[in-house]
């Protein structure tokens, strides 16, 4: 079964997908979104059609204290919008840090800042993902958040 993992953000999506085992995280792509709804319904169920997904774990922008703010807000409209338009369950994932987390690691590798503009995103899709499909290995709840 392959699952999609999902940053999202106000105009830049990173995307990873899982190995058809449901074990490994990989980066997909950073995805820009469009003005156009259906055009950015279109790409998602490119994704799900292509790739063969039955599931979808999007990041949920929680505060330090654990709590919802605007961010999480918009996320969880987000994440109702994706599940009507692919026809696939989405799963809020807690992401606290992950954004963080992806720049370290970058910085770690020596990636120029240039690039690290453009994968962002992507790792932390990897990183959300990644930490989702750990907690099913281990028979963790769905979702730490909901």
């Amino acid at each position: 079964m392959r699952i999609l993992g999902v940053d999202y953000g106000d105009r830049h999506i990173g995307l990873a997908l899982s190995d058809p085992l449901g074990m490994i995280a990989q980066p997909l792509e950073t995805y820009t979104l469009k003005e156009k709804k259906a055009e950015n319904a279109a790409f998602f169920r490119g994704l799900v059609q292509t790739h063969g997904i039955e599931r979808i774990v999007l990041g949920l922008p929680l505060r330090m204290d654990g709590t919802s703010g605007t961010r999480a807000e918009k996320t969880q409209v987000f994440a109702r919008w994706l599940e009507q338009n692919t026809g696939c369950p989405v799963v809020l994932w807690d992401e606290r840090l992950t954004t963080r987390q992806a720049t370290g690691i970058m910085q770690a590798q020596s990636v120029r800042i240039e690039k690290r503009r453009s994968v962002v995103n992507q790792i932390a899709a990897v990183l959300i993902l990644q930490a989702f499909l750990d907690g099913q290995a281990n028979d963790a709840p769905d979702s730490p958040v909901a």
